[in-house]
């Protein structure tokens, strides 16, 4: 921003206090002067009394954040008004409502005044950053930001950058400054198998987003804490991404980091920063943080309910229902989580971190509920773009030179759900063609549950009454089951698994047949399913599909292939699930339309997790300079070329 601009904004600041002034009841001015001069004196006490209150509170933790949230700006506006000549105050509470008045008109007029211009929301992060800037080494070795754009497909991305929707991706790829590749999301398609591999280089052990572990009776769901720290310690060498100096952000594994922030497993682990930080604090603390943060969150409540009430009437399809707790939920999504994530990524590079990771889940949340090429998921993947450049300006300040990686951890495929096309579930179709015994499913949101629960994540991570509170609102593991149904069906986008709870090991094609003849054909001939796969004594993993029978050993078939509309990776993706941990007896994908729709188990009108569509083909854009392997298939080869440019750079230790 230059110096008009800066000039416009104190003007803008000025307007802002006049209004509160002259709207709130309670406060009142003799004068322009006397708001300018309030205006003034209110600047000068923020400069020389945020600073340490930014300080206390982290000093306090989360309940120091929240407490001074609360009355840290009406508390300044209170003690500039009292004291300015010309102006009156009844009191504190006057004062307070006053202040928010201000805050919010002065967020709003801001905004305009920039036209979401990000020269505003850079200098006041590179302000709350110097400190950390001061204690950090500088280096010439570049530093590097990788970014997770989770549930971007290659497709979406390639479009929206050849369309210029995507400015900053746009113009580095376009420069030659980076090179944009697909890469094959192997079976399943979710964050927790795509982060496992990308942090850890272990995809293989996550069969699913959920899935139900017979030996034990246990449910694993990988967006709640035990759960997901139980995961990491399964694959935990030590000596993953991040393992030496790295930070996480917002992660569902936390890639070994030392700092490890916003990351569902390693919430209240000992040996990981517990808190807020004094930068962080800062930020929250501030008019410009704290209220641009309120006026977005309101108006993405408004604008999802708009956008819901838009695809009603115009009767768009395929669509699924956007309730008003869905708006909140979305708020938190798009506009909590991503400045949280914001303002911490800023603040590491800030100190000189050698390598951050960070994902941001907005267009993966609003792409579930609205489908991933509709305008509001296209508006998010642009919010997004906008992160990019900040982050790209921040580098500028940071002492030492990054270079940024933008990746993705699946795509997302579209379509009706299975229950809007056929008026049942998974799991009342499992009961229809067995003899008999109590059905389990799992499914519902949870996924998009995750996304608030990151925030409350960071929350509970903590000290004190706040934190304590955060934590029983978290909650630690996945729900209990009955002890052992007769069926658990666990889904995951249009993939379902199914376990035959009460016998032990991995049960045969052969067994099935008899214990409950017909439920494979009966699957496997529903309009709705693509294909079945399940194991048999003789011949290994079958693919089983309404006219034909696929032998995944030896690759014969008999009649119509039931892969052959999925793709050139179909038959390897299922050799390696059938051969992972805790995947189902009996694995069930959706049915794969002409044009490219599936059918989620889920309510989801965008879904990942199977095969189909375009949920399988993800996205690395890296700096072109550094040397790629080609044909990049699964995420655990993705991390080995992570691995590799960070050993270049010198940030790998043996």
């Amino acid at each position: 921003m230059n110096a008009r601009g800066w000039a416009a904004v104190l003007v803008l600041d000025c307007a802002a206090l006049g209004a509160a002034v002259a709207i709130a009841p309670g406060v009142g001015a003799s004068s322009a002067w006397a708001v300018l001069l309030a205006a003034v004196v209110l600047g000068a006490v923020a400069v020389v009394l945020r600073p340490l209150i930014a300080a206390s509170a982290a000093w306090l933790g989360w309940a120091g954040v929240v407490g001074g949230w609360l009355l840290t700006q009406a508390g300044l506006v209170y003690l500039a008004l009292s004291i300015t000549p010309g102006i009156d105050v009844d009191g504190f509470w006057s004062a307070f409502w006053a202040s928010w008045l201000y805050a919010a008109l002065a967020s709003a007029g801001l905004w305009l005044v920039t036209a979401g211009d990000s020269a505003a929301v850079v200098a006041h992060l590179a302000r709350t950053g110097r400190r950390s800037a001061r204690n950090a080494v500088r280096s010439d070795v570049p530093g590097v930001v990788v970014i997770q754009i989770d549930g971007l497909s290659a497709p979406v991305a390639r479009w929206s950058v050849d369309a210029g929707n995507l400015p900053t991706l746009s113009r580095w790829i376009r420069s030659g400054g980076h090179r944009f590749v697909e890469w094959h999301a192997r079976l399943p398609a979710t964050t927790p198998a795509s982060q496992a591999g990308l942090l850890h280089g272990a995809s293989d052990r996550v069969p699913a987003f959920r899935w139900y572990e017979k030996d034990t009776g246990r449910l694993v769901v990988t967006n709640h804490p035990r759960d997901s720290a139980m995961v990491e310690r399964r694959m935990s060498t030590g000596r993953g991404l991040l393992a030496d100096g790295g930070v996480s952000v917002g992660n569902v594994f936390s890639g070994d980091a030392p700092v490890s922030l916003l990351t569902m497993s390693t919430i209240g682990s000992g040996g990981h920063r517990r808190g807020p930080t004094r930068e962080l604090s800062a930020y929250l603390l501030h008019p410009y943080g704290l209220t641009r943060s309120l006026v977005l969150t309101v108006a993405e409540v408004v604008k999802e309910l708009y956008q819901g009430r838009r695809q009603r009437l115009r009767g768009v399809q395929p669509r699924v229902g956007r309730p008003l707790g869905y708006a909140a939920l979305r708020a938190v999504t798009n506009v909590a989580l991503r400045e949280l994530n914001l303002a911490l990524v800023a603040e590491h590079m800030m100190r000189g971190a050698p390598v951050v990771f960070c994902d941001f889940v907005d267009y993966d949340e609003i792409a579930h509920h609205a489908g991933p090429v509709r305008p509001e998921s296209l508006a998010a993947l642009a919010g997004l773009d906008g992160v990019l450049a900040v982050l790209e300006q921040v580098g500028a300040r940071a002492p030492r030179p990054y270079r940024f990686v933008v990746v993705s951890d699946h795509g997302q495929s579209q379509g009706a759900t299975f229950l809007q096309r056929y008026g049942q579930r998974l799991e009342d179709l499992v009961r229809a063609l067995t003899t008999g015994g109590e059905v389990v499913a799992v499914a519902g949101d949870d996924e998009q549950r995750a996304r608030a629960r990151t925030v409350l994540a960071g929350v509970a991570d903590g000290r004190g009454p706040v934190a304590r509170l955060g934590r029983r609102a978290l909650g630690h593991s996945a729900p209990a089951l009955p002890v052992r149904p007769e069926f658990v069906v666990v889904c995951s986008g249009n993939l379902g698994l199914v376990y035959f709870a009460r016998q032990p090991g991995r049960m045969t094609a052969e067994q099935i047949e008899e214990l409950h003849p017909g439920l494979l054909t009966g699957l496997a001939r529903h309009p709705g399913i693509g294909f079945v796969m399940a194991r048999t004594e003789s011949r290994g993993p079958v693919v089983l599909g309404a006219d034909g029978v696929h032998h995944l050993l030896d690759g014969k078939v008999s009649g119509c292939d039931p892969l052959a509309p999925f793709g050139p990776h179909a038959v390897a993706d299922l050799l390696r699930h059938d051969s992972l941990p805790y995947t189902g007896d009996v694995l069930v994908n959706s049915s794969l339309d002409p044009a490219g729709e599936v059918a989620a188990f889920e309510e989801l009108v965008g879904c990942h997790g199977g095969l189909g569509g375009w949920q399988s083909r993800a996205v690395l854009v890296h700096p072109a300079d550094w040397p790629a392997e080609p044909d990049l298939v699964g995420a655990d080869a993705v991390h080995r070329q992570l691995v590799h440019w960070l050993a270049l750079l010198g940030h790998r230790k043996g």
